[in-house]
């Protein structure tokens, strides 16, 4: 099973399109990843399919596990397995991030279920040790005056904990330094499993010197113009962005 994304169109409600047929499988059990210039549709992708109510789709399907999810509320998105680590994380202040984590995964639950404290505990202050997460960290205000790298960190952690099918990295890599790309990283790379399919989004190559991607896409456009290995994103960081231009700029042979 799969999340597909159908000759997707898009827009900013009332507005530009910015997705024109953009067509992309993220297979369990593999990462992919998205590289495109600025403007190309990276983070409108991940907001569509996410749900974000500012955009639209105009055409074409999105397909988690064979079940479109257009019709489907963010929250609903999210309880049905899709995670979505935003590049500017939001601030939460007066909600501590473990109630928020433990509401989270308590909306997941089956009708009279309840969450075990003791279990719940353990499993966050291990994820939290694996990403240097001090454990105070479980009293303070979602995000509330960290830093950039400790929001990306705290979006990594809520992964861990939801342990999603598919997650949408948006830039996960925007302003850290090089210690704290390693640690989001090692948290991303400790999710790979069969089970677990993710589409990471980045502009720069060297995200992907830790975290490394079965497949490489560039996006242009609002639709994705080439495909390859984790060698393409080497190419890309050689060339820029111009070369895939130019190739489609090139009439084609008689």
């Amino acid at each position: 099973m799969s999340l597909i994304i159908k000759n997707l169109h898009a827009r900013v409600v009332g507005g530009q399109t910015i997705l024109n047929g953009l067509n992309l499988e993220i297979e369990k059990g593999r990462i992919h990843a998205v590289m495109g210039p600025n403007g190309s549709g990276k983070s409108t992708l991940s907001k569509v399919i996410a749900g974000h109510p500012d955009y639209e789709v105009t055409a074409g399907d999105i397909l988690m596990d064979g079940k479109s999810i257009l019709g489907m509320e963010p929250d609903a998105r999210s309880r049905a397995g899709l995670f979505l680590a935003f590049q500017y994380p939001m601030e939460i202040p007066g909600v501590s991030n473990a109630n928020f984590i433990r509401a989270a995964l308590s909306a997941r639950l089956a009708e009279g279920e309840e969450l075990e404290a003791t279990e719940y505990y353990a499993d966050l202050y291990e994820q939290m040790d694996r990403l240097e997460i001090p454990r105070n960290f479980t009293s303070r205000s979602v995000n509330d005056g960290f830093s950039g790298g400790e929001k990306k960190r705290n979006e990594v952690l809520q992964m861990a904990m939801l342990k999603p099918t598919y997650a949408i990295l948006d830039e996960t890599d925007s302003g850290l330094d090089i210690d704290a790309l390693k640690i989001v990283s090692a948290g991303v790379n400790a999710l790979r499993s069969p089970d677990f399919g993710a589409l990471v989004i980045t502009h720069y190559q060297r995200l992907l010197d830790y975290i490394t991607p079965d497949y490489v896409h560039v996006l242009v456009g609002g639709k994705i113009v080439h495909s390859g290995g984790p060698e393409l994103a080497l190419e890309l960081e050689s060339k820029g962005y111009d070369w895939i231009r130019e190739e489609m700029a090139e009439p084609a042979l008689a």
